[in-house]
C-alpha cells in the first residue's frame, strides 16, 4: 500500500481522536483494520492496489462500533455514522 493511503488513513483515524463530539476516539488498532479490509476487497476484486474510495467506503463499518459520543451529542440526535462521514469529508484523500 502507498504510503500516501497509510498517512491519509493516519489522519482519519487521529481526527476521530480531535472531533469535537467525540468523547472516546480511535487508537492504532483501527488503522490496521481499515488497511485488511481495503487489500482483502482489492483481492476480491482481482484488483492488487487499494483506492482511497475503498478506505472512504470501509470507515463507518469499521470504526462505528470503535467511537464513544459525548453524551450532548447523543441526546441531540448525532449518531456516529455521521460523525465518521463528518470527518471524512474534513480529511483531505490521497491521490
Amino acid at each position: 500500500m502507498r504510503d500516501e493511503l497509510v498517512a491519509y488513513l493516519v489522519d482519519l483515524v487521529r481526527a476521530t481522536r480531535t472531533h469535537e463530539s467525540v468523547l472516546v476516539g480511535q487508537d492504532r488498532a483501527p488503522r490496521k483494520s481499515l488497511i485488511m479490509a481495503a487489500r482483502a476487497y482489492a483481492a476480491m476484486s482481482g484488483r492488487d492496489f487499494v483506492t482511497p474510495r475503498r478506505h472512504q467506503d470501509d470507515a463507518v463499518p469499521v470504526l462505528e462500533h470503535r467511537l464513544i459520543l459525548r453524551p450532548e451529542f447523543e441526546i441531540e440526535g448525532l449518531s456516529i455514522a455521521e460523525v465518521i462521514r463528518q470527518i471524512l469529508q474534513q480529511i483531505a484523500v490521497a491521490k
